[in-house]
């Protein structure tokens, strides 16, 4: 059931899903299972925590959420505790703040089974557990190739030059206090890696939406127009097509960004993050934002450009991220991320405790501008009803959506489906794979489903 306005109906509560399910031991096994092409011990595994979670901490959840008034009140209004009562620790204990110890689950997480050596792995965001539209910088997902470094600034310089002598008036190396002396800009935009969702493009292969689309976050970068570097530096824009973009890690991860995405003005060189330097793990002192392009375009430790003519076909642009389409050819330089949404509560792993009012949210996004419409659907997409867009609704930016739904104990199908601004609707996963195929990895922007059971468990799962 769907309102324009909250119901009468009690509000619903909600458990969350487990966190940490696969412990060490745990990844040893899915990398030998790996090999064979099978996912049993992470599907038991994350079987096992949400009975657990659904058997203790439900149990918990209901005597403690609302617990019957006993002695014609609620103790916990009428006896004053500890921190009522008392003085409070000092100002400045921690020089920098912490969340909460009681939020001390939500953390990115490594996948278990991706891939086999740490230094070049992925962490997910907790989408689950955030609210509106920026990522805390200390929960930005991370994708490296060849570890992460925390770089000293004063010994880090960006080079800029060019392909010939005549793409460039004069070449130019920067110090970051030249960088950061220069006229700066602030934008919020979100960085998508290009395999966000990759494991379920054959079949439902993780839990919870953590893992199905985690490698996603959105910040407020500040920073100074790669253009307004390459305009000091004399670049001949006419000739000088193309640029290359080279990270100082172990990796040099190096990307050909078409120039113009530069000319545009959207293209920056980042120091700041959510109003604080950049984080090592995101790239300190230096990365390349490139607004509504996969991930890996926004090279991080950024220690060069170079303006170019053609593009460059480097080794990650040639052999990886890139699409393998129905016919077995490989599809390159298809960087931008496409309109795209996810329900994240309800969502995989969370439980529903009991029947009534609940509030359906959710993120979406586009590579291409400004999400226009999200609409959601609680029947696996026989009916939609348009959800309400949270402000702001900036371009190349997570968007926040939100509709009401009462849960009448009987199963669902939830679902979200996104629209922007060039009109380009979100597919369905048999839309998309019907001119994509089944092999791929990367740019799967297709319609996630959670299921909601009668017991009010959340499985991820697949319409056919």
């Amino acid at each position: 059931m769907q309102s324009d306005s909250p119901p009468a109906a009690g509000p619903g509560r909600l458990l969350k899903a487990p966190e940490n399910f696969v412990d060490a031991a745990g990844v040893r096994t899915v990398f030998a299972q790996a090999r064979s092409g099978r996912r049993d011990f992470i599907r038991s595994a994350f079987a096992a925590a949400a009975a657990a979670a659904a058997g203790g901490a439900a149990v918990d959840a209901r005597a403690q959420a609302r617990p019957a008034p006993a002695g014609g009140g609620d103790p916990a209004i009428l006896d004053l505790p500890p921190w009522s009562t008392g003085l409070g620790k000092p100002v400045v204990t921690d020089g920098y703040g912490r969340p909460s110890r009681y939020e001390s689950n939500v953390q990115r997480r490594q996948s278990p089974g991706l891939t086999q050596t740490a230094q070049a792995s992925v962490s997910f965001a907790p989408l689950q557990s955030l609210f509106g539209i920026v990522t805390p910088s200390g929960l930005h997902f991370e994708r490296h190739h060849q570890g992460w470094w925390d770089i000293d600034p004063a010994h880090h310089r960006l080079m800029i030059n060019g392909s010939d002598a005549k793409m460039l008036r004069q070449p130019m190396v920067y110090t970051m206090d030249d960088l950061m002396r220069l006229p700066s800009v602030s934008r919020f935009h979100f960085i998508e890696c290009g395999a966000n969702s990759g494991m379920e493009w054959g079949n439902v292969a993780v839990p919870t939406c953590q893992y199905t689309h985690g490698m996603l976050s959105c910040s407020e970068f500040t920073g100074v127009p790669l253009r307004t570097l390459l305009e000091m530096a004399g670049a001949d824009f006419k000739r000088g097509r193309y640029v290359l973009a080279e990270g100082a890690d172990g990796s040099s991860m190096t990307r050909t960004i078409p120039m113009e995405l530069v000319e545009s003005g959207e293209v920056l060189v980042v120091y700041g993050q959510n109003g604080e330097m950049l984080r090592p793990e995101n790239g300190y002192p230096l990365r390349l934002v490139v607004p509504g392009v996969q991930g890996v375009s926004s090279v991080k430790y950024l220690r060069r450009i170079k303006v170019g003519d053609q593009p460059w076909a480097t080794k990650d642009e040639a052999v990886h991220y890139i699409d393998l389409m129905p016919d077995g050819q490989h599809r390159q330089y298809t960087s931008t991320q496409e309109c795209k949404s996810v329900v994240t509560t309800p969502s995989g792993g969370q439980v529903l405790l009991e029947r009534g009012y609940y509030n359906i949210s959710g993120l979406a996004w586009s590579g291409r501008g400004k999400v226009t419409r999200v609409d959601v659907s609680v029947d696996g997409g026989r009916n939609w009803h348009t959800a309400t867009l949270q402000t702001p609704v900036l371009s190349k930016c997570l968007t926040r959506f939100n509709l009401d739904w009462v849960w009448d104990g009987k199963p669902a199908l939830v679902q979200s489906r996104a629209i922007d601004e060039t009109g380009y609707v979100q597919p369905s996963l048999r839309q998309l794979r019907a001119v994509r195929g089944s092999r791929s990895i990367y740019h799967n922007n297709a319609i996630q489903t959670w299921l909601v059971q009668e017991s009010g468990e959340v499985k991820n799962v697949e319409l056919a």
